[in-house]
């Protein structure tokens, strides 16, 4: 099977970038610190950024195998949001669960994963 490796890239780099909005204090950092109890000032940022694109990238390319050469958009947007909301969010979920962590995590944690993928679709039709 070939790959448009410039998707793959431009779909891992749209991960990173929504991420970036997603989790600042524009988006829902600030919540997602106090509900987390996470500080950004303790971490290590070429570990935890170099770590989250490189398992974009990841993402991207497992994504792109599974929706297949030339996807339609419909498949694009319809199997991203699927595999956000109904795989990797329930999945938070469960963890979630088990972990007591809040409904306001899950939500975060779950919105950003669905639009991720749902990207990912997008970006792999348009390429």
């Amino acid at each position: 099977m070939e790959f448009n490796y410039l998707a793959i890239i431009l779909a891992g780099i749209s991960a990173f970038v929504l991420g970036g909005l997603w989790y600042s204090p524009v988006g829902f950092g600030k919540v997602w610190q106090r509900e987390t109890g996470v500080s950004t000032d303790n971490i290590n940022r070429v570990k935890v950024f170099g770590g989250a694109f490189v398992l974009s990238l990841i993402a991207a390319f497992v994504f792109a195998m599974f929706l297949g050469p030339d996807p339609s958009l419909q498949l694009g947007l319809g199997a991203g949001f699927a595999a956000g909301a109904g795989w990797v969010a329930t999945s938070f979920g469960i963890n979630y669960l088990f972990a007591q962590r809040s409904l306001t995590l899950f939500l975060i944690d779950g919105g950003y994963h669905t639009l991720q993928f749902t990207l990912y679709g997008l970006i792999l039709f348009l390429f």
